[in-house]
């Protein structure tokens, strides 16, 4: 196959690639961040035409561990022998393994990844493959051999900090990559977290419904009815606010993505709402006021572990006597987080700077300390990994589309495998994603 390139890094930005994203951060970032050459660079142009260096112990290493994962899957060489993996197993395709293993010897999962890009390898079935090695992790590294994850996993960059700058920085990274892209792979809701399904498999078709069933729920769950003040921490591009606002509420949303609160704006006043829905570009450390209800959907994996305090402090701090707080998360297990917190990992890097997923024993423990007790917690992970099958299908079948907005074959392969490793996370139930409530109290 043709490996996709990408652009040598003294070259300036041009409206063929990433022009979206070039022309704002290069003018000037919509939120008056500076960014130095070296960090647009970092966003625009992942350098994975190069192979990094690696100790060839290092990569003998590698070839050993990742072998082992391997032996799980239908494996096929560059000469085309094959080796067939267990009972109908995926097929991982190797078009490069000198490239491979060096890549992982050199940086563990980010260089799997980064190997992906690099189109190294390819798969029958990308979300098959990534739910085999996710379902078989803890099986991978013999525990003699544990000792030496430091050889590869990095520690993750003091930039990607939570600060109240470097929050608003981290969430430029993604949600402002372009309105039109997200536009191209979500249901016409612009919903971009887990739906409710009624049936599986889902289709594409009912992915706006399963969204609002998703939304009404959380809404319930908070009792967000006629004249409730909702406060909203994320705001995505506005679904939620327009359905609460819906209901007779009064809504107040934050987000620190310019680009999804121009877009949320445009959608509410067409819906005849702007007299219900307030969209702040605010940081949730900088809340007014109280509210009845507070709603946050999939944001506390964007705070990073050092900022949970102050994130249900805040939470905490907004709620009015008696009100109610809903939380969506994406949830892992204790111990995969603390090993996740301190490793910076192929989705740090590329997808979401600064993020991590908690447990639920995290959320519970900090959501105590703020003095908010859990009053209920149900999961539904299931419907997670068909929420993202069907982005994954969509944006695939979107490459044209995507294309014309600027973004290459590099960014093609980061996005899928993105959405496909995430897809893994949750049909290994290695992740698995929660509604829950919070009220004033002790926790029992």
């Amino acid at each position: 196959m043709t490996r996709p390139t990408t652009a040598p890094r003294h070259v300036p930005p041009t409206a063929e690639r990433y022009s979206v994203v070039a022309q704002r951060t290069y003018a000037a970032s919509p939120l008056g961040l500076p960014y130095s050459r070296h960090e647009v660079d970092a966003v625009l142009w992942p350098d994975v035409a190069g192979l990094p260096s690696a100790r060839p112990g290092h990569t003998a290493v590698a070839r050993f561990l990742v072998g082992r994962a391997l032996r799980k899957l239908s494996l096929v060489d560059p000469a085309g022998d094959g080796r067939p993996g267990a009972g109908g197993a995926p097929t991982m395709t190797l078009h490069d393994p000198d490239a491979f293993y060096r890549r992982i010897a050199r940086d563990g999962l980010i260089g799997f990844g980064e190997s992906y890009m690099a189109g190294e390898w390819d798969s029958n079935d990308l979300p098959g493959v990534l739910t085999v090695l996710a379902a078989h992790a803890e099986d991978l590294v013999p525990a003699p051999l544990r000792r030496l994850r430091p050889l590869w996993a990095h520690a993750r960059p003091g930039s990607d900090r939570n600060t109240p700058l470097g929050a608003r920085r981290n969430i430029h990274r993604h949600y402002d990559l372009s309105n039109d892209l997200f536009a191209a792979f979500l249901d016409p809701t612009l919903t971009y977290s887990s739906a409710v399904f009624t049936a599986f498999p889902a289709r594409f078709e009912s992915l706006a419904s399963a969204q609002h069933r998703k939304i009404d729920r959380l809404l319930d769950l908070a009792q967000v009815h006629d004249g409730t003040r909702l406060l909203e921490i994320g705001t995505g591009w506005g679904e939620l606010a327009l359905r609460a606002a819906g209901r007779g509420a009064h809504v107040t949303t934050l987000t620190l993505s310019t680009e999804q609160a121009e877009l949320a704006r445009t959608r509410i006043r067409s819906a005849g709402l702007d007299d219900r829905v307030e969209v702040q570009v605010r940081d949730y450390r900088n809340i007014e006021g109280h509210y009845d209800a507070v709603v946050s959907v999939e944001m506390i994996e964007a705070v990073g572990a050092e900022y949970w305090p102050s994130y249900f402090a805040a939470l905490r701090g907004a709620l009015a006597p008696g009100g109610r707080i809903a939380l969506q998360a994406i949830t892992m297990g204790h111990r995969q987080m603390l090993d996740t917190a301190a490793t910076h990992t192929w989705i740090s890097k590329y997808v979401f700077p600064g993020g991590l997923i908690p447990s639920r024993e995290a959320i519970a423990e900090h959501a105590g300390a703020a003095g908010l007790r859990t009053v209920a917690d149900n999961g539904y992970g299931d419907h997670y990994a068909e929420t993202l099958r069907l982005w994954r299908e969509r944006f695939t079948a979107q490459q044209e589309t995507v294309t014309n907005l600027g973004f290459d074959a590099v960014f093609h392969r980061m996005w899928e495998l993105y959405l496909a490793y995430s897809e893994a996370g949750f049909r290994s139930r290695y992740l698995d994603v929660r509604q829950i409530l919070l009220t004033e109290g002790t926790p029992r």
